[in-house]
């Protein structure tokens, strides 16, 4: 049996704007309020605006008084990340902390986002690639933290460099790694320039742990018309406190990261139970395909060029 801890202490984060992808339910929903019951103003980037909203009342049903606003967002096109960008910088105001939370998990067969990228890239690692470089000015102005959620799954296969966008034989784990790997040693790299560069940015790595949240859920606008096998199993061990985390136990991680003055730039964090699926947050050991500088400099450069998005001050 796993007891799991579904909260931890966090500072006063009052005068702090934080930026949270993927919060309109889920992992992400429980870690924006968190962040806003902390005393943060919280922007919601979302694709639905519906969905947007019934998330923000929620926020301040279990935070009153939470500052909570809304603006779009869809990571899986460009375009809209750069229009963001735009509305962002614009406000001018100072982006305290990032968590780059959202993602899409295995779609059945091959999709491609709207500038033809294979989705699970496009979206989970290209789009937030895009966004952190949109946003670079607004937090350097911050001194932000930025934490960038990845996976148990960064453990397992590899980089695809012969075909980023699986277009020769698309494997959907396979590929979801690959996304998760990307974004990973993108964000250990960030924190690497921005130490040599003096940009004042602190950069981290979180997990979840596994945890019954939407991502193996029927999702009809990816492809899965019902509920996997692996999520039934999943919610059926969350609910009797064996091995895995719960949707509020997987918060944790990226929360410690993202908003602990404990929490250090270039480290990694998720559930400290068993097989670190589920359980209180821990500084953990990078996964051995984060730990290249040679790779992440090559996401890097690669991810410059797929999305004409320049990283740098």
């Amino acid at each position: 049996m796993s007891r799991q801890t579904t909260d931890i202490p966090l500072p006063d984060l009052s005068g702090k704007r934080a930026v949270v992808t993927g919060a309109s339910d889920g992992i992400g929903l429980g870690i924006a309020t968190r962040l806003a019951a902390a005393g943060a103003e919280v922007v919601l980037p979302v694709r639905n605006p519906a969905k947007g909203e019934r998330a923000a009342a929620a926020i301040r049903g279990r935070a009153p008084g939470a500052q909570v606003s809304l603006r779009t967002l869809d990571l899986s096109s460009l375009g809209s990340v750069a229009a963001l960008g735009r509305d962002l910088l614009a406000e001018g105001r100072p982006i305290h902390v990032l968590v780059n939370n959202a993602g899409v998990m295995t779609p059945p067969d091959r999709q491609v986002t709207a500038d033809g990228f294979e989705l699970q890239f496009g979206t989970n690692h290209l789009g937030h690639f895009a966004l952190v470089g949109h946003l670079l000015p607004l937090l350097r102005a911050g001194q932000a933290r930025v934490t960038s959620q990845i996976s148990v799954s960064a453990n397992r296969n590899a980089i695809n460099w012969d075909d980023l966008n699986w277009e020769g034989s698309y494997k959907g784990m396979s590929s979801y790694s690959q996304s998760k790997i990307a974004l990973g040693l993108f964000g250990l790299e960030l924190d690497r320039r921005s130490r040599a560069e003096g940009w004042g940015i602190t950069s981290n790595l979180s997990h979840p742990g596994v945890a019954p949240t939407s991502l193996l859920a029927a999702r009809p606008e990816v492809g899965r018309a019902k509920d996997t096998l692996g999520v039934r199993l999943i919610r059926f061990l969350s609910a009797r406190g064996v091995v895995v985390g719960t949707v509020e136990s997987a918060k944790l991680p990226a929360l410690y990261a993202a908003a602990s003055p404990a929490a250090r730039g270039g480290a990694f964090y998720g559930p400290s139970g068993p097989g670190n699926m589920g359980g209180a947050p821990a500084e953990q050991k990078l996964y051995s395909r984060l730990t290249s500088t040679e790779e992440a400099r090559r996401v890097w450069e690669v991810s410059e060029q797929l999305t004409g998005v320049r990283c740098a001050a």
